[in-house]
């Protein structure tokens, strides 16, 4: 399902207030944004109990229950997680990955909210959620009938939101200093290859592995934790930044000629992140026109160019990260710095093209 209007994780409670407790509601965004702790932290609010539901975990009987034999009738007796006396939040988890027959177990539960003969107290609310179909997550189509029963909430990933929560909930400092400089590493696009990608939930877990060895992690280890919750490229760049933590090392010294870029083998992760704090320097101090370059700008770029030359006789690919264009294929730095960084560069410009 596309979305055409998003919340964020702070509107959420507000919206799922106005909704929820009239309406069932679901919420759609990419895994490991938080779906299943707004729901639990809303229900929480209201004081409420949340039961969860997995939809992959589900067979029809689980919802409708087996039938039992009472004064010579078969009844469908519905499981004792759901067959409660006192008003609860029933929440739906992944319920478009559910099978079809799965699905249609729910339409009574969520039209009509019972099932058989069993009906949910008075003041129980129900919120279902799933991933999209464009997250590679398992996700099957949702059946018109159902997609008709529901209100649908598109939730949009926030880095300011989540930033402000871990602030509060003990994140580990490495993490949140890093994706305070970096929000846009917060999340990426889930891959087609079985390979790990970054959530807000995967750094959770790498905070959670860095909290758990203490101040005895050593290099080695934090690169398995890393590369083993986060995409690869953003692994790489929080290993370079905590040896920068570590070290009292940083973009700074290079750009003062104090310091020179890393160039042996195992300091590639380092290398990758204080290329990226260059090009972040570069994007946020030079002007789009040389025109309203000032003399001290003007000679940051002519350093930077210097640096660039450097970079690329360590690393081209390293170096390429520096000028490379964004997603959209739209250049970041000013086109008046690439061009005058070209004709220093022809083995990088070449491997651009």
């Amino acid at each position: 399902m596309q979305a055409v209007v998003t919340v964020s994780p702070a509107q959420v409670p507000e919206v799922l207030l106005g909704l929820a407790t009239v309406r069932p509601v679901f919420l759609w965004g990419p895994p490991g944004i938080g779906k299943s702790s707004l729901v639990r932290e809303f229900a929480e609010s209201l004081g409420l109990e949340c039961v969860s539901l997995l939809g992959t975990q589900l067979a029809p009987e689980d919802l409708i229950g087996v039938p039992q034999i009472r004064d010579g009738r078969s009844v469908f007796c519905p499981p004792e997680a759901i067959a409660r006396d006192e008003p609860y939040c029933l929440f739906l988890d992944e319920l478009n990955a559910a099978t079809p027959d799965v699905q249609k177990a729910f339409y009574s539960l969520i039209l009509d909210r019972r099932i058989g003969n069993y009906e949910l107290p008075a003041g129980s609310i129900v919120i279902g959620a799933g991933n999209r179909a464009t997250d590679n997550a398992l996700a099957r189509p949702l059946a018109s009938a159902l997609v008709n029963r529901l209100t649908h909430v598109h939730l949009e990933a926030s880095a300011r939101d989540w930033l402000a929560w871990a602030g509060q909930s003990g994140i580990h400092p490495w993490v949140t200093d890093y994706l305070t400089d970096r929000p846009h590493h917060l999340w990426s696009k889930p891959p087609k290859t079985e390979e790990p990608f970054s959530t807000p939930r995967s750094w959770h877990m790498l905070s959670d592995a860095i909290r758990s060895f203490g101040p005895a992690l050593d290099e080695t280890t934090l690169k398995v934790l890393a590369h083993g919750t986060l995409s690869p490229t953003h692994a790489s760049a929080f290993c370079g930044y905590v040896r920068i933590v570590r070290s009292e090392f940083g973009i700074d010294a290079i750009l003062k000629g104090d310091a020179r870029w890393p160039n042996r083998v195992q300091d590639r992760d380092l290398l990758y992140y204080l290329a990226e704090s260059f090009r972040g320097r570069l994007v946020k101090e030079l002007p789009a026109s040389k025109e309203h370059a000032s003399p001290s700008l003007r000679q940051t770029a002519y350093r930077a160019q210097a640096l660039l030359v450097q970079l690329a006789e360590i690393s081209v690919e390293v170096a390429q990260t520096v000028i490379a264009d964004d997603e959209d294929g739209n250049a970041v730095l000013p086109a008046w710095f690439l061009l005058e960084a070209a004709r220093d560069m022809p083995r990088l410009v070449e491997a651009r093209r």
